[in-house]
């Protein structure tokens, strides 16, 4: 394949920046956006059947979400954990807390309430959830392996996409382009073609095979 000339390659370039700074914003916003649909009935059927002190006290955290104080936030967030852990209100805070410690770049904070969630919640999908977003984290931080093990760890086949996508950017990040070539063509195959971040995808993989 011939080489890029200089505008391609800026091209590739930008797009590897942008992607690089706005990965975990649109991760973020789109897996929440997955458990809220996905997670619906399930949420009615506990926010019907779990005890009232409960229920009161993640009211509480929402209230302090929509403040946006991190500190607090942290705190309603850490006594759902302690009081309720076993409940789907805990996962959801800790899941919550943690977006909220992204954006204001606590990553370490962040990091711990998502190994919360995968190792305490109950449902698959908030699992994956967490998986995939504490890889994210880990891939920015350069902890390759650390990253690629949660997502090669078993997680549920709808979030397939989404999986073989981030390991793509890992495989990239270490400069593995052909492996990456291959794994963003597998994400781009599993994600529904209705999706918006399907095109993400192709244009990663678009960047790669100019490239090669």
């Amino acid at each position: 394949m011939a080489a890029l000339d200089l505008q391609e390659q800026e091209q590739v370039e930008e797009l590897k920046a942008w992607w690089k700074d706005n990965r975990n914003f649109i991760l973020g916003t789109l897996l929440v956006a997955v458990v809220a649909i996905g997670g619906w009935r399930g949420w009615q059927y506990y926010h019907q059947n779990q005890s009232t002190q409960a229920a009161i006290l993640y009211t509480e955290f929402v209230r302090q979400l929509a403040g946006n104080d991190a500190g607090r936030v942290n705190d309603a967030a850490a006594a759902m954990m302690d009081r309720f852990g076993s409940t789907a209100y805990a996962s959801r805070a800790a899941l919550l807390a943690a977006q909220v410690n992204e954006h204001g770049k606590d990553a370490m904070r962040a990091k711990t309430q998502l190994q919360w969630v995968i190792d305490h919640t109950g449902e698959a999908g908030l699992r994956d959830v967490a998986s995939l977003r504490l890889a994210s984290l880990l891939l920015d931080e350069a902890k390759y392996a650390e990253a690629m093990n949660l997502l090669k760890a078993e997680h549920s086949p709808s979030f397939d996409g989404l999986y073989a996508d981030l390991q793509g950017d890992v495989l990239s990040a270490q400069g593995k382009a052909d492996e990456a070539r291959s794994t963003y063509k597998l994400a781009y195959e599993k994600t529904d073609p209705k999706s918006m971040y399907r095109n993400l995808i192709k244009m990663k993989l678009d960047a790669l095979v100019k490239s090669k």
